[in-house]
């Protein structure tokens, strides 16, 4: 249990897929404007990446043992499959939802973070439990970098920004410093440890 808590931690906070691997930026910097859509478009990529890992650990366990050179190509049938189902879940559950998120929830297909999910799980040798669980902090990860960034957007907007930096110089100025806050993680965690 103790390994499934490191898991889940480490893919969290140390090795944040969006601020430490600077995977799935494109959601990053540009659904990231308002704090429910960045949460919302979070909980989708928590959904995919957890049935990703899923369908990943299956066909690394059951199928590319025979046919490795398919590896590449399986994991991004099974995300894109995955995508257009949370897309069509979305649409009917939620019409204004998927409105919010517009172009952004077809990207998840295109989401690094979601196929770099199924390449590090593999590559790792994880089970099927332990790539639940790093399923979950990695996509738990990225909820957590689109939801601070969303969140200190929405405060920047009332605050005097200068013209030089407003926009994209501003997120990507935000997205440095975050991502040398979750830094700070790892050496907390190995000072600990």
């Amino acid at each position: 249990m103790q390994e499934l808590l490191w898991i889940f931690i480490s893919a969290l906070l140390i090795n944040n897929f969006t601020l430490a691997y600077f995977l799935g930026l494109c959601p990053f910097l540009g659904v990231s404007g308002r704090l429910e859509t960045a949460f919302r478009l979070g909980l989708a990529n928590i959904f995919v990446m957890l049935i990703t890992a899923v369908c990943a650990w299956g066909l690394n366990t059951y199928i590319l043992p025979y046919a490795p050179y398919l590896r590449l190509i399986s994991f991004i049938i099974v995300i894109a499959s995955t995508v257009q189902f949370v897309e069509m879940a979305v649409k009917k559950l939620s019409p204004e939802l998927f409105r919010a998120l517009g172009i952004f929830l077809p990207l998840i297909t295109t989401n690094c973070a979601i196929l770099g999910l199924a390449l590090f799980a593999t590559n790792k040798g994880y089970g099927l439990v332990e790539g639940l669980f790093y399923a979950l902090g990695a996509g738990g990860g990225v909820t957590l970098a689109l939801v601070l960034l969303a969140g200190i957007r929405e405060e920047t907007k009332v605050l005097d920004i200068p013209k030089l930096i407003e926009g994209t110089a501003l997120n990507l100025i935000i997205a440095g410093i975050l991502s040398m806050a979750f830094m700070g993680f790892a050496g907390l965690f190995s000072a600990a440890g």
